[in-house]
């Protein structure tokens, strides 16, 4: 009986619970979509950062993480990548060479970080190879080809075909360099790998510098390219370690980039701190229609009590109104938020006009907001707690009332 009466009191004023209603769906939709907005930029960063840069995890000799030098190579590499074949749970790797030098044309000159990649492994590897805007990718014609990113086109002027020099240190301290052609010309979501790397042939780069050894070995994982995959990650770099030598170490994407693990715990507080910001406000919402629900009622409460009924049926009563218009609010609210996230992850979210600043987190110009359904019903929670929470105080106010007050009570 308290349910239906509690269910047919809400609607005595509909125009009054249906502007409540509206307030919390339009709030609800807004807050929700602000979460997948967030959810989605973050899990961006991390996907192409696991796509483009660091992989899942990658395998380096400890020397090199502190000093970018060029005799800190991975120790017994043949012997990692036999291990890594063997690991089920790599999905495949890939070695490189790195080093740190200089790229001059007959217009500028910029310090950079020569990679040194094999073409086939790579291409199947990173998404770097569909992403060449003028050239093509390596296909074992020419001397000395060399990938510059657009940006270093622009600033050193340089064009497919244009001539370059690398200068840098060998192994044995020696300053060294040769001339190379360039054979594409690729562009990244990442603005800062674009202007600090350049891809050569790997077998071309050790020649050069007489070392045949590589520096850094990247693994992608069985598992998802993106925030989702930091336990698994954690638990396969910690048995990679078991199998590596004291000279090397196994590090994962977000030790590599901490920053991405501080942008995932902002978004985490940024999320709930909207979510309370609106929760509040729709408390307050709730206190006012409710109070003046019940005061309008003040001489029906006091029949009701005159006759006998129990002062916790009221309060439960009045409870079962608010929780009410909790649930039909909080429901609508999700409903209309998927409907908005659906349509969103179809025609995406486009911010083209800030790519310059998206450039430098790594960010596409186009992003798909994710909400997932942990955070639905967290939100669901959320408001049926508070619209209860909310009930307490004009349940109270009216069961202070005395009945003979009560009933005399003019509205």
């Amino acid at each position: 009986m308290i349910i239906k009466l509690a269910w047919r009191n809400l609607w005595r004023n509909k125009l009054r619970t249906s502007i409540m209603l509206g307030a919390m769906v339009f709030g609800l939709t807004g807050v929700i979509t602000m979460m997948g907005f967030m959810n989605g930029l973050v899990d961006n960063m991390v996907h192409n950062a696991i796509a483009w840069q660091t992989s899942h995890l990658q395998i380096q000799n400890k020397q090199f993480k502190e000093n970018s030098d060029i005799n800190a190579y991975v120790v017994d590499a043949q012997a990692i990548a036999e291990r890594l074949d063997n690991q089920p749970d790599v999905l495949k790797w890939r070695s490189r060479f790195l080093i740190d030098g200089m790229i001059a044309s007959a217009r500028s000159t910029r310090g950079v970080r020569i990679v040194g990649v094999d073409p086939e492994v790579e291409a199947s590897f990173t998404p770097l190879s569909q992403h060449i805007i003028d050239g093509s990718w390596f296909d074992g014609t020419g001397r000395h080809p060399i990938l510059v990113s657009q940006k270093s086109a622009e600033r050193l002027k340089l064009r497919v075909g244009s001539k370059v020099v690398l200068t840098l240190t060998d192994q044995f301290g020696e300053v060294t360099g040769a001339a190379f052609r360039v054979k594409g010309i690729f562009k990244t979501p990442s603005t800062n790998y674009d202007e600090g790397n350049v891809l050569v042939q790997k077998s071309d780069i050790q020649q050069i510098t007489h070392l045949y050894e590589v520096h850094e070995f990247s693994i992608l994982a069985s598992a998802e390219l993106g925030a989702d995959s930091r336990l698994s990650i954690a638990t396969l770099v910690t048995k990679i370690n078991a199998l590596l030598s004291p000279d090397n170490e196994a590090r994962a994407w977000f030790d590599i980039q901490p920053l991405l693990a501080s942008m995932m715990a902002t978004m985490d507080v940024s999320n709930q701190v909207m979510l309370i910001v609106f929760v509040v406000a729709m408390g307050f919402g709730i206190i006012n229609i409710m109070l003046m629900s019940v005061f309008e009622r003040t001489q029906e409460f006091g029949v009701l009590m005159a006759v006998g009924m129990p002062k916790f049926k009221i309060f439960m009563l009045i409870i079962s109104e608010t929780l009410f218009l909790g649930c039909v609010g909080a429901v609508l609210g999700v409903f209309s938020s998927v409907l908005v996230i659906g349509v969103l992850n179809v025609t995406g979210i486009s911010l083209g006009s800030h790519s310059d600043g998206l450039g430098v987190y790594g960010v596409d110009t186009v992003l798909y907001p994710q909400v997932s359904v942990d955070q639905y019903l967290m939100v669901l929670i959320t408001v049926l707690f508070a619209s209860s929470i909310a009930a307490l105080y004009p349940a109270r106010q009216i069961l202070k009332q005395r009945p003979v007050e009560a009933m005399a009570e003019r509205n």
